[in-house]
């Protein structure tokens, strides 16, 4: 069955249309005949909303019970029964209610989806995972109820649903978004004008980059080298030389110019032999560039304006920056340079930037490899010189009148050879000590204009002359080819350096490493593949790039194994056999990165199964002795009462009803807590964030202790709180139990609250025998009780419950000493000061 298509409305804030655009398209596909029904739509008292679902088809919801209070969420099991051919699944990003077939509502869309159903959702941009700390330091709300950023970019349309935030406002103060009791504390809270104008620069940038990988998709599937300039990508051509530095930071001020603009640092090596850059200076140029955003890439090319170019062309670019030549005058004879061959060629959709730098013309001050083949000019220098180099040489002889001898018309000669050798290499020195040796014979040894030579020592000065010229060209040849060789190794080891440092930087990714790949062999795609068996089919364990997709090594224009049932496949050309050995060291690395996901994968999930093993073992244990003793005092009352052997008198029945309530009390609070550290255990804490005041909540939560065991100090001036109501309760009583539990009754705890700047704190100070600072962390952990040998019932979970529901509205819990002895327990929570008070039941916390 093939999967179903999602659609999402991405909306920059709350109440810019999302549901109503999804409900729009709804009534647009029904009219086309699509069968469509509606699985779950909150329309939030919305009249305009609320209409658009009349004539919809409606899939009816799940009542579900949650601590005494009734809630509906989506029947997946109904949506799959019916099966339509779409459906509208509101709030992608909502949390279930405890009890639901899955935790999150994005999990029951991928249920959906898997079942051949497409769906259209709706999800707004502060929900998204990655994006959750920004928004909290802008609108200073939190939001709990998140998906991640890869469910949304799975999705096969995203369309932004947008509105200036003086035109949401302008809704929302005409009551089309909130009832009128909401207006006026939400306009000066989450929906000021600065908080929805970030809102909606982040929808637009994280839209922009979605839009970008599509490009890239396409541009790939329709081999497209032409730039597209949909947006700012700026190159940075890198040579390892000092002057680097000034031109990634004149990128980046070109950069901070345009919003969503990147910068891509280059460094290209040749192939048969890297340029002297230095290791560090790359080193620090490439710290340089990330630090300001930036990335930075390592690719090998010989010819460094066509691979310049082409990197360029192949991620999109629109700006080229290089700096001014380094070389001095006289070095221009050899060509006109990188940055004007660049400007050439780059045609017009690249931007050519030459920024001028304080080493222009005062030489690379390191010395340049030579090629393995001399280079191309350099053959035609040899060639020039080994053969018209003699011609000319004998129309200068034979033209002036000057008898100079064999012996120094040989030397003229030779020196030609040598030069040719020099310049050339081997086959042109040899073809001028062949030319040489005849144009000698012909014109300068007796007789003249002949092939014949008269005299032995003439014949044998030729032949010396052939054997020298021979010599010194195949010197010069092994040279060439030894600094080859040198070049080539000094090129494999800056990558396999590379390779190593980019490990112990902690670039560990799978998908990292195949990327390096591909740019250091040029290529279109890598991918590694792996198999179970011999017989068994290949799977892709991690692939990069714009290629086919491939599917077996045999496919592939290069493939490296790695063992015998592994393989790196790469497509794009077919490398030169010297280049498998460093290919052979990535391949290994990659197989080593995957194992070691893979171990920590299982190392996660090992530490995830010997914690549940540890809370269950605790659990058994809290079982067999906390909960029977109030059980086992409950039942010898109930016992009691209930013979008939026995004529209790009116106190006795009192005081066994009373230790009956007593020990149902104690279990309430024990089953209690463990309900509430199974809820933190699972992640389903989800504070509704409020503001309120502490002198509202704090006496409420010392109702569970004796009269007088606790002093209240909660001065009314202080700030309110954005808080969860319930949950600091819990917190706050679970706090001042533990301190009344270990305080001298001669000493009761003092609860005093105090404003620090933009923060609340609560202490709770008793007088008790303390906890040394060895042991102030260990106290939070679940099951542990101080001492193991508390005063009265627990299983020591007051502490842990209470640290988990005040770092889930984003406060903080710690244990400090008492002076003078004893233990103070330090309650910091954020102050909403400057907010006016919010009625009982109204929420700042603002969800679609």
């Amino acid at each position: 069955m093939a999967r179903g298509k999602l659609r999402i409305y991405l909306g920059a804030a709350p109440g810019v249309g999302k549901t109503y655009a999804m409900l729009s398209e709804a009534h647009r596909r029904i009219e086309r005949g699509t069968d469509c029904v509606v699985a779950f739509v909150e329309h939030h008292d919305r009249p305009r909303t609320e209409v658009m679902l009349h004539g919809l088809e409606q899939v009816t919801r799940r009542d579900l019970e949650y601590r005494g209070t009734a809630f509906t969420e989506m029947d997946v099991d109904a949506v799959l029964e019916r099966a339509p051919e779409v459906a509208l699944v509101d709030e992608l990003a909502h949390t279930n209610v405890p009890g639901s077939r899955n935790a999150k509502r994005w999990q029951d869309v991928e249920e959906l989806l898997t079942a051949g159903i497409d769906v259209v959702s709706t999800v707004n941009i502060q929900h998204l995972e990655s994006l959750g700390d920004v928004v909290e330091s802008i609108t200073g709300v939190r939001q709990k109820e998140t998906v991640p950023d890869e469910v949304v970019r799975r999705a096969d349309q995203i369309e932004l649903v947008d509105m200036s935030p003086q035109a949401l406002r302008r809704r929302m103060a005409h009551g089309n978004i909130y009832k009128s009791d909401r207006i006026d504390a939400s306009l000066s809270n989450y929906f000021r004008p600065g908080n929805l104008t970030a809102l909606r620069e982040l929808a637009l940038l994280w839209v922009a980059d979605r839009v970008d990988e599509y490009l890239q998709q396409y541009r790939g599937e329709h081999n497209i080298r032409s730039t597209w300039q949909a947006r700012e990508r700026i190159v940075v051509g890198l040579t390892g030389g000092p002057e680097g530095r000034t031109l990634i930071r004149r990128a980046s001020r070109m950069a901070a110019k345009g919003s969503g603009s990147e910068i891509l640092a280059v460094y290209i090596a040749r192939s048969d032999g890297l340029t002297g850059a230095s290791p560090k200076e790359l080193a620090v140029q490439r710290t340089l560039v990330e630090d300001l955003g930036g990335t930075f890439h390592h690719v090998i090319g010989d010819d460094i304006p066509a691979a310049l170019l082409d990197f360029a062309r192949g991620v999109n670019a629109t700006q080229i920056v290089l700096g001014s030549s380094r070389r001095k005058t006289w070095q221009y004879v050899f060509g006109p340079g990188v940055g004007a061959t660049v400007a050439r060629d780059s045609g017009p959709d690249l931007d050519v930037h030459i920024v001028t730098h304080g080493e222009v013309a005062k030489g690379r001050g390191l010395p340049v490899a030579r090629g393995a083949r001399l280079g191309r000019s350099r053959v035609i220098w040899g060639w020039l010189v080994g053969v018209a180099g003699p011609v000319l040489l004998t129309v200068l002889l034979t033209h002036v009148d000057a008898d100079l001898g064999l012996a120094n018309d040989m030397l003229l000669f030779l020196t030609l050879t040598v030069a040719a050798a020099l310049v050339g290499g081997l086959l042109p020195a040899l073809a001028s000590a062949a030319g040489g040796s005849l144009l000698l014979n012909y014109y300068f040894t007796p007789p003249l204009h002949l092939w014949t030579v008269s005299n032995n020592k003439n014949i044998v000065a030729i032949a010396v002359f052939v054997g020298v010229a021979v010599s010194v060209a195949s010197v010069v040849d092994l040279a060439a080819r030894r600094t080859h060789q040198a070049a080539r190794l000094r090129a494999e080891a800056e990558i396999l350096s590379f390779l190593a440092g980019s490990v112990l930087r902690g670039e560990t990714s799978l998908e990292a490493l195949l990327e390096r790949v591909r740019e250091t062999f040029a290529m279109d795609s890598v991918a590694l593949l792996e198999r179970a068996g011999d017989t068994d089919p290949w799977t892709c364990a991690g692939s990069v790039g714009d290629g086919r997709p491939l599917e077996r090594p045999e496919d592939a224009d290069v493939d490296m194994p790695v063992g015998d049932h592994m393989a790196l496949a790469l497509s794009g050309r077919v490398l030169p056999a010297e280049d498998r050995r460093v290919l052979a060291a990535f391949a290994a690395q990659a197989a080593v990165v995957l194992d070691r996901q893979r171990l920590q994968s299982e190392a996660d999930q090992a530490r995830t199964l010997a914690e549940g093993n540890r809370i269950r073992t605790a659990l058994l244990a809290a079982v067999s002795h906390d909960l029977r003793t109030p059980l086992a005092g409950i039942k010898a009352a109930v016992s009691s009462l209930r013979s008939d052997d026995v004529e209790w008198s009116d106190e006795d029945e009192a005081e066994l009803l009373e230790g009956i309530e007593e020990g149902a009390d104690r279990l309430e609070h024990l089953v209690g807590n463990l309900l509430d550290m199974s809820r933190l255990q699972t992640g389903t804490v989800t504070p509704l964030i409020r503001e309120v005041d502490l002198d509202e909540v704090v006496p409420m939560a010392l109702g569970g202790v004796p009269d007088g065991s606790a002093e209240l100090d909660i001065p009314e001036t202080l700030p309110m709180v954005a808080v969860d109501k319930g949950l600091l309760e819990r917190a706050v009583a679970n706090i001042v139990e533990n301190a009344v539990k270990y305080a001298p009754d001669e000493a009761p705890v003092k609860v005093s609250a105090s404003a620090l700047g933009e923060r609340v704190e609560i202490r709770v100070v008793d007088r008790g025998p303390g906890v040394p600072d060895s042991a102030k962390d260990r106290i939070f952990a679940p099951f542990q009780r101080y001492g193991d040998a508390p005063r009265g019932a627990g299983v020591g979970l007051g502490l842990a419950v209470a640290r988990g529901f005040v770092e889930a509205m984003g406060g903080t819990l710690a244990a400090e000493d008492t002076p003078g002895g004893g233990l103070t327990m330090v309650l910091t929570l954020r102050a909403a000061a400057g907010r006016p008070p919010v009625r009982p039941g109204l929420s700042s916390q603002v969800t679609s």
